[in-house]
Order: structure tokens, then sequence, then C-alpha cells
């Protein structure tokens, strides 16, 4: 698996998440910018949401913006890049681009 490359990327760019798919491989993982960290959900699963909200989302895969479903908090269960369980508890903008690119892994464009 390519984790470094996959944070390095992420590192590199402007944006606050990035996916396995960016660099080529086909993994259900997802690398999250949050303040100064920067950390790998592998094999994501939202285990609990709360306070459905409707908004507005772009995405790299389409032009212009879209409506959407999200969820002000979720928690989530994934593995670390150490492939160690973890579960976390994310809110505001963290918890819409998690969402976001979990949706990713099923298939869901906004």
């Amino acid at each position: 698996m390519k984790m470094p490359n996959l944070l390095e990327h992420l590192r590199s760019t402007a944006v606050n998440e990035a996916t396995a798919e960016w660099i080529g491989v086909k993994k259900q993982i997802i690398v999250v910018a949050m303040g100064p960290f920067i950390f790998p959900m592998i094999n994501p699963v939202i285990t609990k949401k709360t306070g459905e909200y409707q908004t507005e989302e772009s995405c790299l895969s389409l032009d212009g913006v879209r409506p959407c479903t999200r969820y002000k908090e979720i928690e989530v269960d994934y593995l670390d890049q150490d492939f160690q369980p973890k579960h976390g508890k994310y809110n505001g903008f963290t918890a819409q681009i998690i969402q976001h690119e979990i949706d990713h892994f099923s298939g869901v464009l906004i």
C-alpha cells in the first residue's frame, strides 16, 4: 500500500482530504487534514450520525455545486495507518468531508 504517498499528496495540496484512488490505489482509504493533524482512515464506517442538515457541495469529480444531506456530528470506526482499530467523533467541516469521501466509496456523487 502507498500510504506515505497519499499522506504526502495531501500535504502538498490545498485540499482537506484525499482518497487512495487519487494515487491509483483501489482501496477504501481517506486521509483527513484536521488542523495541524493529518491522519489516514482505512475502511472507514460511519457508526452514528446526528444533526441532519441540507447543504451544497462541490466535488473534483463534477462541475458546479449540488445539494446534499449531511450530519453535523458523526462517529466513525476505521483502521489507522498501523491497521489498529480506531473510533473517532467528528463535527462540522471535518464531519462533512468525511461523509463526502465515504459516499464516493459507494459510488455516490453529490
